[in-house]
């Protein structure tokens, strides 16, 4: 298999992978529609143990789904904002949301109950992101700022500024080492967690940046854009590895699988894509939803797809069912 990323280390790594995979690239996906939402649905995000999907909508609800069944299981009741970003911690017991009142609130998902709010930002909180280990949070405002949070205790550890836009998007690299801001002034920042000293910046995208999102070993960080743009980083060096360009619209949101080996992205031209990252290539296109996708979550299994739209509704795709062969025509007499 060929390897379309310029580093050879990273091409090593994800080659080692090319025997794990999804269904094959003429899979039919089987798709499920969750309705329930009374306006647009802005993040989906999968439980770590893959059995439940969490969206948050501007209708200031979160709800819960069953994955298996596309079931809903509850509403989060008590926000007071609409709701642009929601994540699980690591070990399922807490959801995390990102609110336009400029808190982040923490509920407990076994129960439903809000644990605590998180308050500090200036203006809209716009991605929420917790730790591998669980212990922080971080949070993404239009107020231009990152800001880093104990769970434990709610309390502010730090603030990162320097970006010159609004910030979109905040993630974690697995180590925790590192924190990935995308914003509005078409830049990735990466930051040192332990002391927000700023390590570095990623140019590249000529619009605004929507979304990050690192890989599982830490090597290479995925972002999307308002060029209509998909592109991966190498995390050491800062180098623009792949631009994955077939979207017609800006790319909202990106995702990428727990081997590492898949992206995902979904787009303002309504569809979701899925590509192999070391080959380069894309795998499938999704469609559906009627509205701009907002959001793309891949489940930690590979098992499934699921992506959050403007049209009010959730979509969970199997990616391990395949289609029936079409019988061969007999042949003339």
């Amino acid at each position: 298999m060929a390897c379309a990323l310029r580093s050879r280390s990273l091409c090593l790594s994800l080659l080692a992978l090319a025997a794990i995979t999804f269904a094959p690239a003429g899979t039919v996906a089987q798709d499920r529609v969750l309705t329930g939402h009374t306006d647009l649905v802005r993040s989906v995000a999968f439980s770590p143990d893959g059995r439940w999907l969490a969206s948050g909508s501007w209708d200031g609800a979160v709800k819960l789904w069953e994955v298996a069944t596309g079931a809903e299981v509850r509403t989060f009741a008590g926000s007071r904002g609409r709701l642009d970003s929601v994540a699980f911690s690591p070990d399922g017991r807490w959801l995390a949301s990102a609110s336009s009142d400029n808190t982040v609130t923490l509920w407990e998902v076994a129960t439903g109950t809000e644990v605590r709010t998180l308050a500090g930002h200036s203006g809209s909180v716009l991605s929420v992101v917790f730790s591998s280990d669980g212990r922080w949070l971080a949070s993404g405002s239009d107020d231009r700022s990152v800001k880093l949070w104990e769970v434990a205790t709610g309390s502010q550890v730090r603030t990162f500024a320097g970006q010159d836009g609004w910030v979109s998007s905040v993630a974690f690299s697995p180590d925790g080492r590192l924190l990935a801001s995308g914003s509005l002034d078409n830049t990735i920042k990466l930051w040192e967690t332990a002391t927000g000293k700023e390590v570095r910046t990623l140019t590249g995208h000529t619009q605004y940046v929507h979304s990050v999102a690192f890989s599982p070993d830490g090597r290479w960080l995925a972002s999307g854009s308002d060029d209509g743009s998909a592109k991966v980083w190498e995390v050491a060096t800062g180098s623009q590895e792949l631009t994955f360009d077939e979207h017609s619209y800006g790319v909202n949101s990106v995702a990428v699988s727990a081997d590492g080996r898949w992206l995902a992205s979904g787009s303002t031209d309504m569809t979701v894509k899925l590509r192999d990252v070391p080959a380069g290539s894309e795998l499938r296109t999704f469609t559906g939803h009627s509205e701009a996708v907002s959001s793309v979550a891949l489940s930690p299994d590979g098992h499934w797809l699921a992506s959050g739209s403007f049209d009010n509704t959730v979509r969970i795709w199997d990616l391990s069912v395949t289609a029936k062969p079409e019988a061969e025509p007999a042949p003339k007499q």
